[in-house]
């Protein structure tokens, strides 16, 4: 039997309505989580991290941060299709939908400091920023890039990284192309560097999109451990 309810509704932002994925518990609520999507949109593999969170106890609630579009959801190969709507993303855009979302969480009575980010892949990015960006009580990047060089306006994560202001987790794949090790590794020394708890995990066998099940690259021993690690993070952190 399911231990979470899950809908789809909209959040009213500036630019019109956000189409979100919210994830509940049936059972007592620990805090919230924003997920925050891949480059593909509120897939079904987003979905169902939010459904897995909220059976850890937490309301996710996933924005869909292509709403301004008339695409919002690709194929993992769609690249073509993809590229014009991942070029209309902005710092401005990004941060209005993402707090729109946590306005949502505190809408539902989740208090800051009981409230997490998580996000994969350009989601990941956008985590990471976040977390520099905001006062939180976690955050967990799933293999964000634009570690050296910033993407979407936003600043690089090695720049975001010694600036963090929430507890920062951060989950890379060594045989990720996107993501050179030593950036990683630069990203950890500028993490440390910060004022509050960070951790930073490489898997040697784990590529881009490592916990994605419905990727070719998916790893299920590395999903395995990055999540728990990830479940134990956020109950270290959110009070």
């Amino acid at each position: 039997m399911s231990s979470h309810a899950t809908e789809k509704r909209q959040l009213g932002t500036a630019d019109g309505p956000m189409d979100v994925i919210v994830s509940t518990p049936l059972g007592d609520v620990r805090g919230g989580v924003v997920v925050v999507q891949e480059a593909f949109g509120l897939t079904g593999h987003i979905q169902r991290v939010c459904e897995a969170l909220a059976d850890a106890g937490y309301i996710a609630v996933a924005p869909a941060l292509f709403h301004r579009c008339d695409d919002q959801v690709f194929g993992y190969s769609d690249y073509d299709k993809l590229g014009p709507v991942i070029m209309t993303m902005t710092r401005e855009s990004i941060q209005m939908d993402v707090d729109t979302a946590f306005a949502e969480l505190d809408r539902l009575n989740i208090s800051a400091t009981q409230t997490a980010i998580m996000g994969f892949c350009f989601g990941g990015t956008v985590t990471l920023e976040t977390a520099a960006r905001c006062e939180l009580g976690a955050a967990v990047t799933f293999y964000g890039g634009g570690l050296g060089e910033g993407r979407f306006g936003l600043a690089p994560g090695i720049e975001s990284a010694a600036r963090l202001k929430t507890p920062w987790l951060g989950l890379y794949g060594d045989l990720d192309e996107h993501i050179p090790i030593d950036e990683v590794e630069q990203v950890r020394v500028a993490a440390a560097s910060s004022p509050v708890d960070t951790e930073v995990i490489r898997f040697a066998d784990a590529d881009h999109g490592f916990h994605c099940d419905e990727r070719p690259s998916f790893h299920a021993e590395t999903s395995s451990v990055a999540w728990a690690r990830t479940l134990e993070f956020l109950e270290e952190h959110l009070s």
